[in-house]
């Protein structure tokens, strides 16, 4: 069995992330599901506790991520809130879902898929009186016979019931399920930047584009940043921040953006992404151009080299280093001249 660790004994910054699992997954039709509400409050659901194994990376935080062998059971605990000013009855129960065009996808109803036909609640309808919470448990039970892949879900916390007739308001909010079955060990995640391109919009705003391949054998959240540096000048711009919301399953292949939001000049530029998914962490780099208007040509993407990886606390030690070392060595040079100066003096010439 698995060590699992509560999160409630994790630091606070690991505890304000996983509330965040209260985050909604993604509706049918891209939409998102949002926060069960009412004129007063909201309904939220998060992860009570995480394997161990995971618990240094921030994806499992907020969602099921699991790698499971045929034949084994698993059970996740989960916390419903109720923060409105009313009781309320709050259906919990698993989803279909899929990743397609760089965003995760859930059902728009309750969807029979292979995943959820493994998954049971402990309590499918909950009574949440205000202010209180109600703790769930969600089981995995993997088939022996059950093939290798990863599979997508998700676990909804439902206020209205979409079985009763005429038009009926259903609000939801849930957790996102990643798991994959393997009776070895799973292939690392993994993925590359194929190319960058250069464009501008009808505003004239300079965006790049990065087209990024799932190379890997797990799911990707793509989050990071893109940085702009003169080829022939000293000028830097960014940090800009990645769209977010960009999910690609194994062996995808989908754009991510950043909008520079600093007016620029055409270039050429060095751009940088910087892109993560949990604890994977990868640079790429490419020389662009900015077109007056419109899209430009794509540019290969390179792997940076680590050296241009450092962290910023390293690189700022660098760079106080010479720093020190310029200025020490000019108050050297002074200290040398004055001597001769005075050397000069008392032999009668000067330098």
């Amino acid at each position: 069995m698995r060590r699992l660790i509560p999160v409630s004994m994790l630091t606070a910054g690991v505890f304000a992330l996983a509330a965040g699992a209260g985050r909604p997954a993604v509706g049918a039709g891209g939409l998102p599901q949002g926060a069960l509400t009412d004129q007063v409050g909201s309904v939220g659901v998060r992860l009570v506790d995480i394997p161990a194994d995971l618990a240094d990376d921030p994806r499992a935080r907020q969602y099921v991520i699991d790698n499971l062998a045929p034949g084994t059971t698993v059970h996740r605990r989960i916390e419903v809130t109720n923060k409105t000013a009313s009781l309320l009855h709050v259906n919990v129960y698993p989803d279909a879902a899929d990743i397609s065009h760089g965003a995760f996808v859930g059902a728009a109803g309750r969807t029979v898929s292979e995943l959820t036909s493994w998954t049971t609640m402990e309590k499918e309808g909950i009574d949440i009186p205000s202010g209180a919470s109600v703790r769930d448990t969600v089981t995995f039970a993997i088939p022996k016979d059950a093939p290798p892949g990863e599979r997508y879900g998700v676990i909804w916390a439902q206020v209205g019931d979409e079985h009763k007739s005429g038009v009926t308001l259903v609000n939801r909010t849930g957790i996102r399920v990643y798991l994959s079955v393997n009776g070895d060990n799973p292939p690392a995640p993994k993925f590359s930047i194929d190319t960058m391109t250069a464009q501008r919009d009808a505003t004239g705003r300079a965006i790049v584009q990065a087209q990024v391949h799932n190379t890997g054998g797990r799911a990707l959240d793509l989050t990071g940043t893109l940085k702009l540096a003169q080829v022939r000048g000293q000028l830097n711009a960014g940090p800009y921040t990645v769209e977010l919301g960009t999910s690609l399953a194994p062996g995808q292949s989908e754009p991510v953006k950043a909008v520079v939001t600093d007016p620029v000049e055409d270039g050429p530029w060095e751009a940088t992404f910087e892109l993560k998914s949990g604890l994977l962490d990868e640079t790429y780099h490419a020389e662009i151009t900015f077109p007056r208007s419109g899209v430009g040509p794509p540019v290969a993407a390179q792997l940076a080299p680590t050296s241009t990886r450092l962290p910023h606390l390293t690189l700022a030690l660098i760079a106080l280093t010479a720093l020190l070392t310029a200025v020490l060595t000019a108050i050297g040079v002074a200290r040398v001249r004055r001597a001769r100066r005075r050397s000069a003096r008392r032999s009668g010439w000067r330098c």
